[in-house]
């Protein structure tokens, strides 16, 4: 699942059903790949990622296995001042 804000972006979709073994996989197979990972292929920093409920970031980032997950979700981090 992708937040509201990259759905544009994606036709309005929202939702997705991708074949992957990582999350890295899942998230270049998207049609906002590029808006989800920069130059250098790793996700942006105002993005967090969980897969199940769980921050991919605690279990390797990108290499996250997906074995068995269910869910991924995307969420944009809002920041200002």
């Amino acid at each position: 699942m992708v937040p509201s804000l990259l759905a544009a972006q994606a036709e309005g979709r929202k939702s997705f059903d991708v074949e992957a073994q990582t999350v890295g996989e899942a998230l270049r197979a998207l049609p906002v790949a590029d808006l989800l990972l920069n130059e250098r292929g790793e996700w942006r920093r105002h993005l967090n990622v969980y897969v199940d409920g769980t921050d991919a970031r605690e279990h390797g980032g990108l290499t996250c296995p997906l074995a068995g997950a269910r869910e991924i979700r995307i969420v944009a981090m809002v920041s200002g001042g």
